[in-house]
């Protein structure tokens, strides 16, 4: 009975560890037929190159308030990516610029500065900080579902670009998803000891409108 139990519990452990992850291709690759539908490949025969080659990234996007701009690389806009279980992203930096707190619930990010400095950090779940300032040609990882952020402190712009494992590793701002959200009022003055007043402007700062 013991044994089967242990073995139970071991099978269970590998079903969730497979749930828990990107899928392995079945095939060499997979070009989806259309933008949505992903899972419907078209025929290999009729694949070509441009399916596995992108230049949409060569020059900076539009940046925002914070002077930050990023440009997401997915199987939406590179579909050789599909079922590769990888993705990747550009993002610029004007002078002082700020890439906000934020996470990707599934995927591990590893961080190369093209140009520029970078103080650039994470928060572990003991909110023990790991930060430093990285310079042209260095890397950062940030391990998975954890918060980190980046800052330009240098004189010019900066470009760093980021890798993923996971086709679709998600984004969460942190002050987007807490002050641009539908969280009720009272709470948030209640979380972090803000007048209404205060939380009024917050609101309508981070607000997806």
């Amino acid at each position: 009975m013991l044994k089967k139990v242990a073995f139970l519990l071991v099978l269970l452990h590998f079903i969730i560890i497979t749930i828990a992850s990107d899928p392995d291709p079945i095939n060499d690759f997979c070009i989806p037929k259309s933008e949505d539908n992903s899972f419907s490949c078209k025929n290999s025969s009729n694949a070509t190159v441009e399916d596995f080659t992108f230049s949409g990234i060569k020059l900076p996007g539009n940046f925002n308030k914070t002077g930050f701009s990023s440009m997401g690389v997915n199987s939406n806009v590179f579909p050789g990516l599909n079922t590769l279980g990888v993705s990747f992203v550009r993002a610029d930096f004007d002078v002082g610029g700020v890439n906000v707190p934020h996470f990707h619930p599934r995927a591990t990010e590893v961080a190369f500065v093209v140009e520029g400095k970078i103080y650039s950090g994470f928060v572990d779940t003991k909110n023990k900080v790991f930060a430093k300032v990285l310079e042209k040609g260095e890397v950062m990882v940030f391990p998975r579902g954890l918060v980190h952020f980046q800052m330009n402190v240098g004189d010019g712009p900066a470009t760093i670009f980021g890798s993923f494992d996971s086709q679709n590793p998600g984004l969460m701002r942190i002050p987007s998803a807490v002050f641009g959200s539908e969280i009720k009022e009272e709470l948030l003055e209640k979380a972090f000891g803000l007048s209404s007043k205060e939380l009024s402007k917050l609101k309508k700062r981070f607000s997806p409108t």
